[in-house]
Protein backbone atom coordinates (compact mmCIF):
# COMPACT_ATOMS: atom_id res chain seq x y z
CA UNK A 1 0.00 0.00 0.00
CA UNK A 2 1.70 3.78 -1.06
CA UNK A 3 1.20 6.48 1.01
CA UNK A 4 0.86 9.88 -0.91
CA UNK A 5 4.27 11.52 0.13
CA UNK A 6 7.47 12.17 -1.08
CA UNK A 7 9.86 9.17 0.41
CA UNK A 8 13.17 9.73 2.47
CA UNK A 9 15.91 11.54 0.82
CA UNK A 10 18.20 8.47 2.41
CA UNK A 11 16.32 6.37 0.08
CA UNK A 12 16.31 8.34 -3.19
CA UNK A 13 19.36 6.55 -4.85
CA UNK A 14 17.23 3.22 -4.44
CA UNK A 15 15.44 2.27 -7.81
CA UNK A 16 11.31 2.35 -6.89
CA UNK A 17 11.55 -1.27 -7.07
CA UNK A 18 13.93 -2.20 -4.75
CA UNK A 19 11.84 0.01 -2.39
CA UNK A 20 8.50 -1.81 -2.58
CA UNK A 21 10.01 -5.82 -3.57
CA UNK A 22 13.11 -7.79 -2.17
CA UNK A 23 15.39 -8.86 -5.03
CA UNK A 24 18.36 -11.33 -4.65
CA UNK A 25 21.00 -9.45 -5.41
CA UNK A 26 20.23 -7.05 -2.43
CA UNK A 27 20.08 -9.58 -0.33
CA UNK A 28 23.10 -11.85 -1.49
CA UNK A 29 24.75 -7.80 -0.95
CA UNK A 30 24.55 -7.80 2.58
CA UNK A 31 26.93 -10.69 3.69
CA UNK A 32 29.93 -8.46 4.21
CA UNK A 33 27.47 -5.82 7.11
CA UNK A 34 26.56 -8.94 8.22
CA UNK A 35 30.39 -9.95 9.34
CA UNK A 36 29.95 -8.24 12.73
CA UNK A 37 26.16 -9.28 13.81
CA UNK A 38 26.60 -11.41 16.51
CA UNK A 39 23.81 -14.32 17.07
CA UNK A 40 22.26 -14.97 20.73
CA UNK A 41 23.31 -18.62 22.04
CA UNK A 42 22.74 -19.29 25.27
CA UNK A 43 22.27 -22.82 25.06
CA UNK A 44 23.42 -25.44 22.46
CA UNK A 45 21.26 -28.37 22.37
CA UNK A 46 22.06 -29.39 18.38
CA UNK A 47 24.57 -32.98 17.43
CA UNK A 48 27.02 -32.01 15.13
CA UNK A 49 29.93 -30.40 14.84
CA UNK A 50 29.58 -26.23 14.41
CA UNK A 51 30.58 -22.53 15.78
CA UNK A 52 29.51 -22.78 19.21
CA UNK A 53 29.83 -24.47 23.15
CA UNK A 54 27.33 -26.50 23.94
CA UNK A 55 26.24 -28.31 27.29
CA UNK A 56 27.24 -32.07 26.40
CA UNK A 57 31.09 -33.17 27.06
CA UNK A 58 33.10 -35.21 24.80
CA UNK A 59 35.67 -34.88 22.13
CA UNK A 60 35.74 -31.67 20.22
CA UNK A 61 37.42 -28.66 19.88
CA UNK A 62 37.76 -26.63 23.59
CA UNK A 63 39.36 -28.73 26.28
CA UNK A 64 37.90 -28.39 29.28
CA UNK A 65 39.27 -30.20 32.30
CA UNK A 66 41.45 -33.21 33.00
CA UNK A 67 39.98 -35.67 35.52
CA UNK A 68 40.93 -39.42 37.03
CA UNK A 69 40.63 -41.95 34.19
CA UNK A 70 37.04 -43.84 34.41
CA UNK A 71 36.07 -47.53 32.69
CA UNK A 72 34.44 -46.81 29.03
CA UNK A 73 36.65 -43.35 28.74
CA UNK A 74 38.44 -43.29 25.66
CA UNK A 75 41.77 -44.15 25.95
CA UNK A 76 42.45 -41.84 23.19
CA UNK A 77 41.71 -38.62 25.85
CA UNK A 78 44.57 -39.72 28.38
CA UNK A 79 46.68 -36.98 29.31
CA UNK A 80 50.22 -38.64 29.71
CA UNK A 81 52.03 -35.86 31.17
CA UNK A 82 49.74 -35.35 34.36
CA UNK A 83 49.30 -39.49 34.13
CA UNK A 84 53.51 -39.45 34.84
CA UNK A 85 53.66 -36.68 37.00
CA UNK A 86 50.64 -38.12 39.33
CA UNK A 87 51.19 -41.94 38.76
CA UNK A 88 47.83 -42.22 38.35
CA UNK A 89 45.92 -42.56 34.68
CA UNK A 90 44.39 -39.32 33.75
CA UNK A 91 41.35 -38.31 31.12
CA UNK A 92 41.56 -34.78 28.74
CA UNK A 93 37.64 -33.53 29.01
CA UNK A 94 36.48 -31.74 26.23
CA UNK A 95 32.92 -29.48 25.85
CA UNK A 96 32.03 -30.15 22.17
CA UNK A 97 31.63 -27.43 19.88
CA UNK A 98 28.38 -27.82 18.24
CA UNK A 99 26.53 -25.99 15.73
CA UNK A 100 22.38 -24.83 16.13
CA UNK A 101 19.77 -24.90 13.59
CA UNK A 102 18.58 -21.26 12.56
CA UNK A 103 15.24 -20.90 11.80
CA UNK A 104 13.51 -17.79 10.41
CA UNK A 105 9.98 -17.15 9.89
CA UNK A 106 8.83 -13.99 7.63
CA UNK A 107 5.52 -12.29 7.49
CA UNK A 108 4.77 -11.52 3.71
CA UNK A 109 0.83 -10.94 4.59
CA UNK A 110 -0.84 -7.73 2.60
CA UNK A 111 -0.20 -5.62 5.67
CA UNK A 112 3.63 -6.06 5.05
CA UNK A 113 2.88 -4.61 1.70
CA UNK A 114 2.62 -0.86 3.54
CA UNK A 115 5.42 2.00 3.85
CA UNK A 116 5.28 6.03 4.27
CA UNK A 117 9.14 6.20 4.82
CA UNK A 118 11.74 4.01 3.80
CA UNK A 119 11.29 0.40 1.93
CA UNK A 120 8.17 -1.60 2.51
CA UNK A 121 7.78 -3.44 5.71
CA UNK A 122 8.00 -6.43 3.46
CA UNK A 123 11.09 -5.33 2.20
CA UNK A 124 12.65 -4.24 5.75
CA UNK A 125 11.76 -8.17 6.80
CA UNK A 126 13.45 -9.69 4.15
CA UNK A 127 16.48 -7.52 5.15
CA UNK A 128 16.49 -8.37 8.54
CA UNK A 129 16.17 -12.04 7.35
CA UNK A 130 19.27 -11.65 5.00
CA UNK A 131 21.61 -10.41 7.80
CA UNK A 132 20.38 -12.94 10.23
CA UNK A 133 20.41 -15.57 7.48
CA UNK A 134 24.65 -14.52 7.17
CA UNK A 135 25.46 -13.88 10.12
CA UNK A 136 24.50 -17.72 11.15
CA UNK A 137 26.24 -19.00 7.81
CA UNK A 138 29.38 -17.00 9.20
CA UNK A 139 29.02 -19.24 12.62
CA UNK A 140 28.48 -21.99 10.44
CA UNK A 141 24.93 -22.78 11.52
CA UNK A 142 22.07 -24.19 9.43
CA UNK A 143 19.80 -22.14 8.41
CA UNK A 144 16.32 -22.62 7.73
CA UNK A 145 13.07 -20.72 7.69
CA UNK A 146 9.16 -19.93 6.98
CA UNK A 147 7.73 -17.29 4.82
CA UNK A 148 3.95 -17.48 4.99
CA UNK A 149 1.04 -15.36 3.81
CA UNK A 150 -2.65 -15.36 4.05
CA UNK A 151 -2.89 -18.41 1.75
CA UNK A 152 0.17 -20.23 2.59
CA UNK A 153 2.28 -21.27 4.66
CA UNK A 154 5.96 -22.78 3.59
CA UNK A 155 8.87 -24.16 5.42
CA UNK A 156 12.32 -24.25 4.32
CA UNK A 157 14.53 -27.17 6.04
CA UNK A 158 17.72 -25.70 8.20
CA UNK A 159 20.78 -26.69 5.75
CA UNK A 160 24.44 -26.14 5.77
CA UNK A 161 25.93 -23.63 4.09
CA UNK A 162 25.41 -20.71 1.20
CA UNK A 163 23.41 -23.34 -0.30
CA UNK A 164 21.24 -23.01 2.36
CA UNK A 165 21.12 -19.04 2.65
CA UNK A 166 20.36 -18.88 -1.30
CA UNK A 167 17.57 -21.11 -1.14
CA UNK A 168 15.85 -19.16 1.87
CA UNK A 169 16.77 -15.88 0.08
CA UNK A 170 15.30 -17.53 -3.28
CA UNK A 171 11.69 -18.51 -1.22
CA UNK A 172 11.47 -14.43 -0.12
CA UNK A 173 11.98 -12.65 -3.47
CA UNK A 174 10.30 -15.66 -5.13
CA UNK A 175 7.35 -17.42 -3.05
CA UNK A 176 6.57 -20.87 -3.74
CA UNK A 177 3.51 -22.04 -5.26
CA UNK A 178 1.45 -23.82 -2.50
CA UNK A 179 -2.01 -25.21 -2.53
CA UNK A 180 -4.07 -21.53 -1.06
CA UNK A 181 -5.55 -22.02 1.81
CA UNK A 182 -6.63 -19.64 5.14
CA UNK A 183 -3.34 -18.70 7.13
CA UNK A 184 -3.77 -17.00 10.55
CA UNK A 185 -1.37 -16.32 12.95
CA UNK A 186 -1.86 -18.89 15.51
CA UNK A 187 -2.10 -22.11 12.52
CA UNK A 188 1.97 -19.96 11.60
CA UNK A 189 3.08 -20.52 14.76
CA UNK A 190 1.48 -23.93 15.59
CA UNK A 191 3.52 -25.29 11.97
CA UNK A 192 6.69 -23.25 13.73
CA UNK A 193 6.57 -25.32 16.83
CA UNK A 194 5.80 -28.52 14.70
CA UNK A 195 8.96 -28.17 12.49
CA UNK A 196 11.50 -25.74 14.59
CA UNK A 197 13.56 -28.13 16.18
CA UNK A 198 14.55 -28.08 19.93
CA UNK A 199 17.34 -26.14 20.59
CA UNK A 200 17.03 -23.76 17.57
CA UNK A 201 16.94 -20.14 17.57
CA UNK A 202 14.32 -18.61 15.94
CA UNK A 203 13.31 -14.88 14.43
CA UNK A 204 9.82 -14.37 13.85
CA UNK A 205 9.68 -11.24 11.88
CA UNK A 206 6.06 -9.26 11.07
CA UNK A 207 4.42 -6.57 11.91
CA UNK A 208 1.95 -8.96 13.85
CA UNK A 209 -1.26 -8.15 12.95
CA UNK A 210 -3.86 -10.42 13.96
CA UNK A 211 -1.42 -11.67 17.41
CA UNK A 212 -3.89 -13.23 19.38
CA UNK A 213 -3.56 -14.78 22.70
CA UNK A 214 -4.43 -17.95 20.83
CA UNK A 215 -1.20 -17.52 19.03
CA UNK A 216 0.77 -16.14 22.47
CA UNK A 217 0.04 -19.98 23.36
CA UNK A 218 1.74 -21.89 20.51
CA UNK A 219 4.69 -19.06 20.95
CA UNK A 220 5.46 -20.08 24.51
CA UNK A 221 5.59 -23.82 23.81
CA UNK A 222 7.75 -22.85 21.32
CA UNK A 223 9.57 -20.21 23.78
CA UNK A 224 9.77 -23.28 26.30
CA UNK A 225 12.40 -25.65 23.54
CA UNK A 226 13.41 -22.99 21.65
CA UNK A 227 15.46 -19.62 21.62
CA UNK A 228 13.16 -17.15 20.30
CA UNK A 229 13.20 -13.58 19.22
CA UNK A 230 10.95 -11.71 17.86
CA UNK A 231 11.65 -8.54 15.52
CA UNK A 232 8.35 -6.19 15.03
CA UNK A 233 8.62 -4.27 11.93
CA UNK A 234 6.72 -0.81 12.04
CA UNK A 235 6.17 1.96 9.67
CA UNK A 236 6.66 5.16 11.81
CA UNK A 237 2.78 6.52 10.41
CA UNK A 238 1.32 3.41 11.91
CA UNK A 239 2.96 4.80 15.39
CA UNK A 240 1.51 7.92 15.14
CA UNK A 241 -0.23 10.44 12.46
CA UNK A 242 1.24 14.20 11.91
CA UNK A 243 -0.99 16.53 14.11
CA UNK A 244 -2.57 18.27 10.80
CA UNK A 245 -3.17 17.04 7.26
CA UNK A 246 -5.33 14.53 4.80
CA UNK A 247 -3.70 11.61 4.09
CA UNK A 248 -5.18 9.39 1.25
CA UNK A 249 -3.75 5.95 1.33
CA UNK A 250 -4.45 3.51 -1.42
CA UNK A 251 -3.30 -0.39 -2.80
CA UNK A 252 -3.92 0.94 -6.39
CA UNK A 253 -7.42 -1.05 -6.25
CA UNK A 254 -9.10 0.80 -2.97
CA UNK A 255 -8.57 4.26 -1.13
CA UNK A 256 -8.90 5.23 2.51
CA UNK A 257 -8.84 9.05 3.30
CA UNK A 258 -7.79 9.96 6.98
CA UNK A 259 -8.12 13.49 8.33
CA UNK A 260 -6.05 14.24 11.15
CA UNK A 261 -8.26 16.79 12.58
CA UNK A 262 -10.29 13.82 13.18
CA UNK A 263 -9.18 13.78 17.17
CA UNK A 264 -11.46 10.98 18.02
CA UNK A 265 -10.23 8.90 15.31
CA UNK A 266 -6.52 9.95 15.33
CA UNK A 267 -6.58 8.81 19.38
CA UNK A 268 -8.08 5.58 17.68
CA UNK A 269 -5.72 4.86 15.00
CA UNK A 270 -2.57 5.68 17.97
CA UNK A 271 -4.57 3.25 20.13
CA UNK A 272 -4.07 0.54 18.22
CA UNK A 273 -0.57 0.63 17.78
CA UNK A 274 0.13 1.43 21.44
CA UNK A 275 -1.86 -1.27 22.29
CA UNK A 276 -0.13 -4.22 19.66
CA UNK A 277 3.36 -2.58 21.30
CA UNK A 278 2.64 -3.18 24.90
CA UNK A 279 1.30 -6.44 23.92
CA UNK A 280 4.61 -7.81 22.20
CA UNK A 281 6.47 -6.37 25.30
CA UNK A 282 4.75 -7.97 28.20
CA UNK A 283 4.65 -11.23 25.57
CA UNK A 284 8.39 -11.04 25.29
CA UNK A 285 8.57 -10.18 28.91
CA UNK A 286 6.66 -12.70 30.24
CA UNK A 287 8.20 -15.30 27.87
CA UNK A 288 11.65 -14.73 28.26
CA UNK A 289 11.83 -13.83 24.52
CA UNK A 290 13.81 -10.83 22.76
CA UNK A 291 11.76 -8.34 21.15
CA UNK A 292 13.19 -6.19 18.47
CA UNK A 293 11.46 -3.06 17.27
CA UNK A 294 12.46 -1.92 13.90
CA UNK A 295 10.75 0.73 11.50
CA UNK A 296 10.91 0.43 8.10
CA UNK A 297 13.39 3.65 7.53
CA UNK A 298 15.83 2.35 9.99
CA UNK A 299 19.02 0.82 8.95
CA UNK A 300 17.86 -3.24 9.93
CA UNK A 301 21.79 -4.08 10.84
CA UNK A 302 21.36 -1.27 14.00
CA UNK A 303 18.50 -2.61 14.71
CA UNK A 304 19.33 -6.21 15.29
CA UNK A 305 22.53 -4.82 16.69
Amino acid sequence: MFFKQKRAKTYSQLDANELVKANLKTLINLAPQAAGLTLSHSGIRASQSGGYLSRFRGRGMEFDEVRLYQPGDDVRSIDWKVTARTDKPHTKIFREERERPVFISVDNRPTMQFATRGVFKSVQAAKLAALIAWAAQRHSDRVGGQVFSEQFCYELKPQHGKHGVLRFFNSLVNPPTVPKTEVSFEHVLMRLNHHAKPGSLIYLISDFRGFNPQAENYLAKLARHCEVTLVFVYDPLEKALPETGRYRFTDNQREVLIDSADKARLFRYQQRFAVLQQYLIEVAKKNHIRLIQCDTSQDPLQALR
